[in-house]
């Protein structure tokens, strides 16, 4: 017990002093949260739009058009006096889309280079028309539409789905780095060859890092978490058991896979590098950033393959924006936990192996 808790200080403090390591688990989240929350966490939302108006006709369609517009739940809307003034503001981005009613026809106006919004501009002025030419005749649509949300979650904005992916990533690198960056310095140091002329074992030696790692993930995904909430007024319905049981689960089985790179590669010092380079393409095909639908079906297949593709899936699924069965979730988990077992053992071997020259 006394050397367990020696080796607990002593990567603790390796730890802090592993810039690299302190940057990609505690920082990178959180300078992803805070970029992507800030330059596209509305993206998509109506809600946070603003409409330009110009009537030029009677007042009381100018009263039915604003009923319409606010009814539909935009931000704000400004009203205009002439269409120039109209086209600047859009221009400016003083509005976001613009409405005119000349007493025949109602145009739309927004931005052309806004491409990731416009989409939904685009719905927004549809709906308005419709239900405007409505209004005017005094009739009603011949085929009403109810919308129904099928299952108990509603995911509230695109954003909600890209945190727990980001917190998934943080624990990817933290169960990556362990072995492949981390044990491999120690390796290439020989650190571990010091070590093992004492009567330490290995295990405790792996104990010791796994318990430090596993400390440090839940803190980095509670700190992001945190984050999100406080910064960008998110709302999040955690399960803490399964939230719990999945960071311990994920990061035992990461650490199975830092071991996998760790021992294919020659050089330990590669073995980070090629972590590095495996977390970043796993980010991007995984679906953290955007939908995996959205990629073609071949990219859809090798994304269903990685590891990270199934962390972030669950990762929603506890921080309650992902429907998932509990079969789901717990084969994850478990699979996670039996491959860090299987992997385990191999570790302990490549702690006591000679450095490789």
């Amino acid at each position: 017990m006394k050397t367990l808790r020696a080796l607990l200080t002593t990567e603790i403090r390796n730890f802090t002093r592993d810039w690299a390591m302190l940057f990609f688990t505690l920082l990178f989240p959180l300078i992803f949260i805070l970029l992507f929350g800030f330059l596209m966490g509305g993206m998509g939302d109506i809600r946070q739009a603003s409409v330009g108006l110009h009537v030029d006709s009677d007042a009381i369609s100018a009263e039915q058009l604003t009923d319409l517009v606010s009814a539909s739940g935009v931000r704000a809307i400004q009203m205009y006096d002439d269409e120039a003034q109209l086209q600047t503001a859009i221009a400016d981005r003083v509005v976001d889309l613009g409405l005119q009613w000349n007493g025949e026809r109602l145009r739309a106006f927004y931005d052309a280079s806004r491409l990731q919004e416009n989409f939904a501009f685009q719905q927004l002025a549809g709906g308005i028309a419709t239900d405007f030419d409505l209004a005017r005749q005094q009739a009603i649509a011949p085929i009403q539409v109810e919308r129904i949300h099928a299952g108990d979650v509603e995911i509230r904005s695109w954003f909600h789905l890209v945190l727990p992916g980001i917190m998934a990533f943080s624990m990817l690198s933290a169960g990556l780095f362990a072995v492949s960056g981390h044990l491999t310095q120690m390796k290439e140091r020989s650190v571990l060859d010091r070590l093992l002329v004492t009567p330490m074992r290995p295990t405790a030696l792996l104990s010791a890092i796994a318990a430090i790692r596993l400390i440090i993930v839940f803190i980095s995904t509670l700190i992001t978490l945190f984050v999100g909430v406080l910064v960008f007024d998110m709302r999040f319905e955690v399960n803490w058991l399964r939230y719990a049981v999945f960071v311990l689960c994920s990061t035992f089985g990461t650490m199975g896979l830092g071991t996998v790179i760790a021992l294919l590669v020659k050089r330990p010092s590669s073995a980070g590098n090629v972590a590095n380079a495996i977390a970043m393409v796993m980010m991007f095909m995984a679906g953290v950033y955007f939908p995996v639908e959205f990629m073609p079906q071949f990219l859809r297949t090798i994304s269903r393959a990685m590891p990270l593709t199934h962390m972030a899936d669950v990762m929603r699924h506890v921080t309650g924006v992902l429907e998932m069965s509990s079969l789901r979730f717990w084969l994850t988990c478990l699979t996670f936990a039996v491959a860090g077992m299987a992997l385990f053992p191999l570790l302990a071997r490549y702690v006591v192996k000679p450095s490789r020259r």
